[in-house]
């Protein structure tokens, strides 16, 4: 009994607001009571208004609404609803929504406050939670891309997603406009270099039109230098492949005369300076075929030593891997001739362009990610506290995996178009690539240690993702022991348990075997497995994307194909460099591409900033309050620390990491 003060909040994106009315009512523990007013909510804009209940509600559990139609359904976007109540000396409840309202069905807004199955004792959110995840388990089904792949959401076009997985307007228009630019400046660059014959490194210059990049014009003018070559592997658009050396790789064969190079090897694995770089998933795959040209895949092998400077140097590269009959790989030196050192470090860095593009950022950054999503939403109800810690981080994934999937890697795609794993040979290396999909190997304390990175000075990556990994882990912490006050209220959680499995078996189809778990059985568990989850769809994407703009549009550096063969001898010549890399139009597509997916983005949400307020506990604010609290000290103090550096390292600054994988 008595008034209830009303707020009801509509979003801003440009069709947000609704034409149609919008019917209100509260529901309570102990009765339900319509709203009369009636509501035709505008863009932007909160609605406030009293009313009178005659009857007693008792605890506030949900507000329900439904949007009526006149001539036609007209959308709805509600941020959401808050309800001050008379019988609680004021107390204003808040309901999120977050999500369109379209048709003409009653929805029911639980209140914020996270509850799971065991904070339910009563079953008052049971029936809800229920009838929420069987629509949403219509909504959300698996597909299967391509087989031997990890599953993904089903749909074939971006009308197949569910209208919240879409992107709003302010997104669509910026991405679909900046598409249409590039595609109009490649169509300028191929226009002034058809009839332009290409004979020097030089010429590149010509498509290279960067404006958004200091460090892409600091790769130009150092892309030869063996340290710049060296520093990628520690700090580039790639940093998951290098590893500290155990032991001498077996692949690595030594012809008569290099008795030294073994013992140079050897003295710097002893000294624990030794690194290598081994690109052997790319054995064997299949090449492209472009425009009935035959283009080129190598499989290198690169060690390198780590100079007390910080410097890490190459030593040796070994392009392909040895075969039984076949006459042992030459071993490219930096003292060989110029051209010769240069052309087999191009090579290193065109397949490094596929495993980074294709393994790195595709598979362990999108498609984890979408498997997260569609768990998510297939699993935890929207009243879970773990739905509300993670969906924040899953906004826009489907919608840009799903144009990767028809763009990009389709057939006639980017890739089919211009990249040397294109034509199939993507499809092959992304399906070999997942029987590397290790637990370990998505967490940093265990990545970093097994890979012998931890403790390295002058690789910003591994410094920056543990500390990111560590935050990230103490707002999950936070907000899993405000749930979980025992180790079996996480065992109990059947809702829990299921996502964890849905994930796990269904998702990753089976990754039991490679470390990931089945279940949860304690709240440090879940909070490993919960920190995973974010960590990937957000530091570790950005670790990976962002670095493109920088890296690989001077496409000498980093080439999408290469079109002659990997060379068996020593006697490579300029003419041989700019015929093995890519021509004019790849070159641009390349420049093109890189620049729409790797900008800076002027639509995105930097990690832990986002606006959505899913909790509505004070404490839980509190949790995410003091994250930003560590994401704006870890962010000064990268800033700090790259005032001082030549080449500054900021894809793992906090400001710069976007919430979610979005782009």
């Amino acid at each position: 009994m008595g008034v209830y003060r009303i707020r009801v909040s509509t979003g801003d994106s440009l069709s947000a607001g609704s034409l149609n009315q919008v019917q209100l009512w509260l529901v309570g523990q102990h009765g339900e009571a319509a709203i009369g007013t009636r509501l035709r909510p505008m863009r932007g804009k909160e609605d406030v208004f009293k009313v009178d209940v005659s009857e007693y509600l008792g605890p506030l559990l949900f507000v329900k609404l439904r949007k009526r139609r006149l001539l036609q359904d007209d959308a709805w976007f509600c941020n959401w609803i808050s309800v001050q109540d008379p019988a609680s000396s004021g107390v204003e409840f808040r309901f999120p929504c977050y999500r369109w309202v379209k048709g003409d069905g009653v929805l029911s807004l639980p209140e914020g406050t996270g509850r799971t199955v065991v904070d339910d004792p009563q079953g008052l959110y049971k029936k809800h939670r229920e009838e929420e995840l069987e629509e949403r388990r219509k909504l959300y089904r698996w597909g299967n891309w391509k087989d031997g792949l990890v599953l993904n959401m089903v749909g074939t076009k971006l009308c197949d997603l569910p209208e919240d997985e879409r992107f709003l307007e302010d997104k669509r228009i910026d991405f679909e406009a900046s598409l249409a630019k590039g595609l109009a400046e490649l169509a300028v660059k191929d226009s002034l270099n058809v009839l332009t014959c290409w004979k020097n490194l030089d010429d590149f210059n010509r498509i290279f039109w960067c404006d958004q990049s200091k460090l892409a014009k600091q790769v130009r003018d150092s892309w030869r230098e063996d340290a710049l070559f060296g520093y990628q592997f520690f700090n580039g658009a790639n940093p998951m492949l290098i590893r500290r050396s155990n032991e001498l790789p077996s692949r690595l064969v030594f012809p008569p005369g290099m008795e030294e190079l073994k013992t140079q090897l050897e003295t710097e694995l002893q000294g624990h300076t030794l690194f290598e770089a081994d690109f052997s998933l790319l054995d064997g795959i299949k090449a492209n075929v472009i425009l009935c040209s035959q283009h080129y895949l190598a499989a290198p092998l690169v060690m390198l030593k780590l100079q007390p400077d910080g410097k890490l140097l190459p030593m040796v590269i070994q392009l392909q891997l040895p075969s039984t009959g076949s006459p042992h790989p030459p071993l490219f030196l930096p003292t060989d001739p110029p051209m010769v050192w240069l052309l087999a470090k191009c090579w290193v860095r065109s397949a490094d362009f596929q495993l980074h593009e294709l393994q790195s950022h595709l598979l362990r950054g999108h498609l984890m990610a979408e498997v997260f999503a569609v768990a998510t939403m297939r699993c935890l109800p929207s009243v879970h506290p773990i739905f509300k810690l993670m969906l924040p981080h899953l906004r826009y994934t489907m919608e840009i995996n799903l144009r990767a999937r028809t763009g990009l890697v389709s057939d006639f795609g980017v890739f089919d178009q211009v990249v040397s794993t294109g034509g199939g040979g993507h499809v092959q290396l992304l399906q070999r690539a997942g029987s590397f999909l290790t637990y370990r190997s998505f967490c940093p304390p265990d990545d970093l240690a097994d890979r012998g990175l931890l403790g390295v000075d002058s690789c910003y990556y591994a410094q920056d993702a543990l500390r990111l990994w560590n935050i990230i882990s103490r707002y999950v912490e936070g907000i899993v022991s405000l749930h979980y006050k025992t180790d079996v209220a996480v065992k109990d959680d059947l809702e829990l348990q299921t996502w964890c499995r849905e994930i796990t078996e269904i998702g990753l189809r089976g990754a039991q075997d490679r470390g990931f778990p089945t279940s949860l059985q304690t709240r440090e568990q879940a909070c490993h497995f919960i920190t995973m989850c974010i960590f990937t769809c957000t530091g570790q994407h950005s670790s990976i994307h962002l670095g493109q703009l920088d890296w690989y549009t001077w496409v000498p550096n980093t080439p999408c194909t290469m079109r002659l063969p990997p060379p068996t001898t020593k006697d490579a010549t300029l003419e041989t460099v700019m015929a093995t890399l890519p021509n004019f139009h790849q070159a641009s597509l390349q420049m093109s591409i890189t620049w729409q997916l790797g900008r800076r983005q002027p639509v995105m949400v930097a990690v832990g900033q986002h606006k959505e307020e899913y909790f509505s506990g004070a404490e839980a604010k509190a949790v995410l309050a003091k994250l930003r609290e560590e994401l704006a000290v870890l962010d000064k103090d990268i800033e700090i620390r790259n005032a001082k550096l030549d080449m500054p390292y900021e894809y793992l600054r906090p400001s710069l990491v976007e919430n979610s994988v979005a782009i």
